[in-house]
């Protein structure tokens, strides 16, 4: 399984990710072995995860997210509030 997560940094801003274990993926953002956008932008929690059963669908579907205007990534949010 993976997961496509969208997690929120302590600046406010939205870093979207894929993992097969979020909780793993979230522990190294924290510990700042994460991407280098989350090194310098520490995230603060998960706020929402999408699962996919290929590698391929996770990644089409970030990539998607990762072209959205900054609102829209916030209506995903508040959507599975």
């Amino acid at each position: 399984m993976y997961f496509v997560y969208l997690a929120q940094c302590e600046d406010g801003s939205i870093y979207t990710g894929i993992t097969t274990d979020v909780a793993r993926r979230l522990k190294q953002h924290q510990e700042k072995k994460g991407g280098s956008y989350t090194r310098s932008h520490a995230v603060k929690k998960i706020v929402r995860t999408e699962r996919f059963r290929t590698k391929g669908r996770a990644l089409k579907r970030e990539a998607q997210i990762k072209r959205l205007p900054r609102e829209k990534k916030l209506e995903l949010v508040r959507s599975s509030e």
